[in-house]
């Protein structure tokens, strides 16, 4: 099978591949959009998370080949398994997620009515919360473990299974046996960060994908010489992901182009007041929306289904969102640090009857260097022109992390358009 994607061109599944893709499970994901609310920001944020993932797993693909160029596996099967299963967990990476993207977690059930086999303690070294409310990602475990699409896998794939795919998702999981182990060393740390790091190709596509339909030049970032410079090393019988020395500029600009595709398209101000109203309705007391436990019932959630249900409804923000009328924005603030500005704003508002709803929009261009994910699966940096260098932490190489320590804030205030005229000058009379 072939697919002609607009970002990456054709991209090749094999028969097995087909199989799982065209599975109830990963097909909606063309009933889930990108970035949720966008398009009334960016009319061409269309696009879905099914090819979004479909880019993922081709650039998985690209850079497993890229990092073991000249890596001698026992032998080709071990190669062409572990090659398999990262371009599986690419591709399988979001299919639990849920109607207009985080939103709606809100109101998913307690993950112990998802029943995930493999959240035992004896799976897992530690038993999961039951009462806590699940995530996206136990959707994407319980659908990859426990499912038609595991059984899909089961069939398709000979010598691999849904388990082995969780575990590149979820780095909790006990591994069921040997599979990530080849001559003595560990690959699953490294396939993990192909899947999910701050230089995964998770965040590879999305960003040259959202820049594109977006319209902007916000996320374009050098894709091939980052892919083409990646490589591992291996500490203490564990695989790591590692870049070129000589790559290193790249990646900065590639942290920093995330993190200003979060400041100007992720935190648009009409993207985020629709995302606050669904909050708002989700939270209310007359809200009768809920995502179901059953993954046969979850799989007809879809952003459609929730528009449909929103139309429905005789409540205030459901039938905003549904006749496209948002609240306006009265004022906003950048800054590194909380502002007291929107709170005495809203307060003077409320004072004169003025409903109002302040959103608080924060971004950091990584947490990587300060938690302990860096500890238990670091990036390093290795310089193949000067063999007398020993490979580093990318942490203690690079700046970038520094300079952009600061949580970045954009704080809004917004008022139903009939009352922003007065809203307006409430606020120049009392010079707030």
């Amino acid at each position: 099978m072939e697919i002609k994607d607009p970002i990456h061109g054709s991209i090749a599944l094999s028969d097995a591949e087909e199989a799982v893709l065209e599975t109830p499970e990963f097909q909606r994901l063309r009933q889930i959009k990108q970035l949720g609310f966008a398009e009334y920001s960016f009319p061409g944020a269309t696009h879905t998370r099914f090819l979004h993932s479909v880019g993922v797993m081709h650039l998985a693909g690209l850079a497993f080949d890229s990092i073991f160029r000249s890596f001698k596996f026992s032998n080709e099967a071990t190669r062409t398994r572990l090659r398999q299963v990262v371009r599986l967990g690419a591709l399988l990476h979001d299919t639990g997620h849920g109607p207009l993207s985080h939103t709606t977690e809100v109101v998913m059930p307690r993950v112990d009515t998802l029943n995930v086999g493999v959240y035992s303690s004896r799976e897992r070294g530690y038993a999961v919360d039951p009462k806590r409310t699940a995530t996206h990602e136990d959707y994407t475990i319980k659908m990859v473990t426990d499912s038609a699409l595991s059984k899909c896998i089961a069939k398709s794939f000979k010598d691999l299974t849904g388990h082995h795919i969780a575990c590149l998702i979820d780095r909790g999981l006990k591994a069921p046996d040997d599979f990530f182990i080849d001559q003595g060393l560990d690959f699953r740390p490294i396939l993990s960060q192909v899947v999910s790091s701050e230089m995964d190709v998770d965040r590879m596509d999305y960003l040259e994908r959202d820049a594109y339909f977006c319209g902007t030049n916000y996320g374009r970032v050098e894709l091939e010489w980052l892919i083409g410079n990646l490589t591992f090393h291996e500490s203490k019988g564990k695989v790591h992901l590692a870049l070129n020395r000589r790559a290193l500029y790249t990646f900065d600009d590639f942290l920093i182009s995330r993190h200003h595709m979060y400041l100007m398209v992720y935190f648009h101000h009409k993207s985020i007041i629709f995302e606050e109203m669904l909050q708002r309705y989700l939270d209310s007391k007359d809200c009768t929306y809920y995502l179901p436990s059953h993954i046969d019932e979850y799989l007809r959630c879809s952003d459609f289904s929730l528009y449909e249900h929103l139309a429905t409804q005789s409540n205030e923000w459901a039938k905003r969102i549904a006749t496209r009328r948002p609240f306006r924005m009265l004022s906003e603030v950048h800054a590194t640090e909380a502002s007291v500005r929107p709170a005495k704003i809203c307060a003077a508002l409320d004072g004169e009857g003025i409903s109002t709803i302040h959103s608080s929009s924060a971004t950091r261009l990584s947490k990587y260097h300060a938690t302990q994910d860096q500890e238990a699966f670091p990036i390093f940096v290795v310089d193949d022109y000067d063999t007398r260098e020993k490979p580093v932490p990318i942490e203690k190489v690079t700046r970038v992390f520094q300079q952009y320590e600061e949580t970045r804030m954009i704080e809004r205030i917004y008022v139903a358009p009939e009352n922003y005229s007065r809203a307006k000058k409430i606020i120049s009379d009392r010079k707030l």
